[in-house]
């Protein structure tokens, strides 16, 4: 156990120095002085902390950025060899292929613009199960967006794209999608 998991989990919902110093059974400054790096942290500690943190011993507490999606008609570029740029807490569910981009446009409003998409960075050709719903898509080109998929009506296994706002990209071809998970801030 890290440190710095320590200090992501600490940032939960009803986390907090003083919860985790009262299940240690320790004064509060006990664990700023174990955040500091002044006081080793102790084999019977981490049980206590892994369960006061409701840390998943398989999950991973954080995933990788892997950079930038575009949410837009204008495409920010990133392929297989861009990032990790940085983490973000793993929500809940995560596994090991979970990763997040930073949505960069406002073809689904520009509240989302610099949030995070969360999926499952499989890169499998589109399923049935992914029509209507908000998906990564790799284009053959190499643009990466996130948008909406619907199968085109013409039939020949191409797709339309659609955002909140700004035109559908029509009739393309999509070489992988991955339904998003979440949409998270941070």
């Amino acid at each position: 156990m890290e440190i710095g998991d320590i200090e992501r989990a600490l940032h939960k919902p009803g986390k907090s120095k003083s919860g985790l110093a009262a299940a240690l059974g320790r004064q509060p400054s006990a664990v700023t002085a174990l955040l500091k790096g002044e006081r080793k942290l102790k084999a019977d500690e981490v049980p206590v902390i892994k369960a006061y943190l409701e840390m998943d011993d398989g999950a991973p507490l954080t995933i990788p950025i892997m950079g930038d999606v575009g949410a837009g008609s204008e495409a920010h570029f990133y392929d297989q060899a861009q990032g990790p740029f940085g983490e973000i807490a793993a929500p809940q569910g995560s596994t090991d292929e979970t990763v997040a981009v930073r949505i960069k446009g406002e073809s689904l409003g520009n509240m989302f613009d610099g949030w995070f998409a969360v999926y499952d960075d499989r890169r499998e050709p589109v399923t049935p199960d992914l029509h209507g719903q908000l998906c990564v898509v790799g284009l053959p080109d190499g643009r990466v967006l996130i948008k909406k998929l619907t199968p085109s009506k013409s039939g020949n296994g191409l797709f339309h794209l659609y955002g909140q706002n700004g035109d559908p990209i029509l009739d393309t071809p999509i070489e992988w999608a991955a339904r998003v998970r979440l949409i998270t801030r941070s």
